[in-house]
């Protein structure tokens, strides 16, 4: 179920739809998205069918629904989105050239770390993340760069996705001060039992992080100094690009 009252505007009701049916793998019934959103099941089943006649959602054979092609599109044409992607394709794939690993290109969401890219490769390690997709911030390698610059660190209890994660305020605001002094962050474990990650910064005119570079793999063969060094020298070619 989305956190807070339910929105109660048609519009903001069929984003919550929207927002619920993007951030599932899979296609959801009617029920599931009655359940995520907090909708009545009447008011969920009148504004998926409108969505549906958008194009902004697919209803599968099955019944169920997923998000659609159009909104798909929308998505592609923001302009910020675009540049910054096109910008950092050549970088992501040298990277992945380099590494054999999975590559990202990601952004701060809230509280959560953005997939705006994934670059991926048969040699690389299966790994749960996606294009479109994000995962809490305080348990990731690129959402660590984000937070390690951000003042408003999390004060309360955090949510544990493997044995490993971060869940204490103190323990992550030691480990995102180690993420300042030697300029990558590091996650081992902390999102995907196996999976560790180096992300790097990419800087904006104002000397903030715009975005993050990680490469992701499994933890056995992740040498992350070795990997941390590309890292860090792709996003700074990146910075360098998006300022000239």
């Amino acid at each position: 179920m989305t956190d807070g009252p339910v929105p109660k505007s048609v519009l903001a009701r069929g984003v919550t739809l929207l927002r619920v049916c993007g951030d599932s793998d899979t296609a959801l019934s009617l029920a599931e998205l009655a359940l995520r959103t907090g909708l009545p099941k009447p008011t969920a089943h009148r504004l998926i069918g409108e969505l549906v006649r958008l194009g902004l959602v697919e209803r599968t054979p099955e019944g169920s629904y997923r998000i659609g092609l159009a909104l798909f599109v929308l998505g592609q044409s923001a302009p910020s989105v675009r540049e910054l992607r096109d910008t950092a394709l050549p970088f992501l794939g040298d990277l992945h050239d380099a590494t054999k690993e999975n590559v990202h290109l990601a952004v701060p969401d809230g509280t959560d770390t953005l997939f705006l890219e994934k670059i991926t490769g048969r040699r690389a390690t299966p790994i749960v993340s996606r294009t479109g997709g994000r995962l809490p911030a305080h348990c990731t390698a690129t959402g660590k760069i984000f937070l390690a610059h951000d003042p408003r660190l999390p004060r309360a209890s955090l949510p544990r996705l493997t044995p490993r994660t971060l869940t204490l305020p103190g323990q992550l605001a030691r480990d995102l001060a180690l993420t300042r002094a030697r300029g990558y962050g590091v996650n081992l474990e902390e999102a995907e039992v196996g999976i560790s990650a180096v992300a790097a910064p990419v800087y904006g005119r104002d000397s903030r992080p715009v975005a993050a570079i990680s490469v992701t793999g499994g933890t056995r063969r992740l040498d992350v100094d070795r990997v941390g060094a590309h890292v860090c020298a792709a996003a700074r070619a990146l910075t360098r690009r998006l300022s000239a």
